[in-house]
C-alpha cells in the first residue's frame, strides 16, 4: 500500500500531538554526533565566552603593566635629570671654588665675581643705560665670572660650564661676554670649560673662538667669533 501525501500530513498531525514519538523518530533518523551537536554547540559558546573574558582580563592586565612602566620610566627620567642638573652643579661649583688653578694660564690675581657683586655691577650699568633689561638678565645667568690680569690689564672672564661643551654653550659664553663688556667698559675674555669638546665639526669651528679650560687643559681662541 503506497504511503500518500495525506497519509504524510496525518503522521505530522501525530508527531506533533507526540512528543515522545518525535523524539524516537529523532534517534531513529539523526546519528548520534548530530544529536550530540546542540549540546556541543552549548559548550563552544561557553568556551568563546571563558576565552572572551579571559582575553579582557589579559588586556585589563597589559594596560596595567603598560602604566606601571610608564611611571618608572617618569621616574626614571625625573632621577636621570636630577643627577644631570647635580652634575652640572657641581661641576659649575668646581670651577668658581678652583678657579684660581683652572684659570691660571688665562689670567693672574683671579677673583671669583659671585652672584651677589654681579647683580650691583649690572645695576649700575643699567640705571646708567650702558645695558639693557635682557643683557643684565643674560649676563646673571653665566656659570662662572672672573676678574684678574691678562697681558698686565684689568680684564673680566665669563665661563660657561658643561660636562660636554657644545657649539650652543660657545654662542652663550661669547653673547654673555659681550653683554658684561658693554655693563663694565672693559674686555671680558669668553671662555668655555668643561670635561669634553663635542666632536661634531660646528662646535669645533665655534670653540676656536673663545677660550677652552678642558679636564685640565687650556686652549686659547685661534680665530675671530663667527657671526
Amino acid at each position: 500500500m503506497a504511503f500518500t501525501v495525506r497519509d504524510f500530513h496525518s503522521l505530522v498531525r501525530l508527531l506533533e500531538q507526540r512528543p515522545e514519538w518525535r523524539a524516537q523518530l529523532r534517534r531513529l533518523l539523526l546519528s548520534q554526533e548530530l544529536l550530540r551537536l546542540p549540546r556541543l554547540v552549548r559548550q563552544l559558546s561557553a568556551d568563546v565566552q571563558k576565552l572572551q573574558q579571559a582575553t579582557a582580563e589579559l588586556v585589563e592586565a597589559q594596560k596595567g603593566t603598560e602604566r606601571r612602566l610608564q611611571r618608572l620610566e617618569d621616574v626614571v627620567a625625573e632621577l636621570v635629570g636630577a643627577v644631570g642638573a647635580l652634575k652640572g652643579d657641581n661641576l659649575e661649583r668646581r670651577y668658581r671654588e678652583r678657579a684660581a688653578s683652572y684659570f691660571q694660564r688665562v689670567l693672574r690675581r683671579i677673583r671669583v665675581v659671585d652672584h651677589q657683586q654681579l647683580g650691583l655691577l649690572l645695576d649700575d650699568a643699567l640705571d646708567q643705560g650702558r645695558i639693557t633689561p635682557d643683557d643684565r638678565a643674560q649676563v646673571l645667568e653665566a656659570d662662572v665670572v672672573l676678574a684678574g690680569l691678562a697681558d698686565g690689564h684689568e680684564v673680566y672672564l665669563l665661563a660657561e660650564v658643561s660636562s660636554t661643551v657644545t657649539a650652543h654653550d660657545v654662542r652663550r659664553a661669547r653673547a654673555r661676554a659681550a653683554a658684561l663688556e658693554k655693563a663694565t667698559d672693559r674686555p671680558v675674555l669668553p671662555a668655555v670649560a668643561g670635561e669634553r669638546l663635542s666632536e661634531d665639526p660646528e662646535t669645533q669651528q665655534e670653540a676656536a673662538t673663545v677660550w677652552r679650560v678642558l679636564d685640565g687643559r687650556v686652549g686659547p681662541p685661534s680665530q675671530t667669533g663667527s657671526t
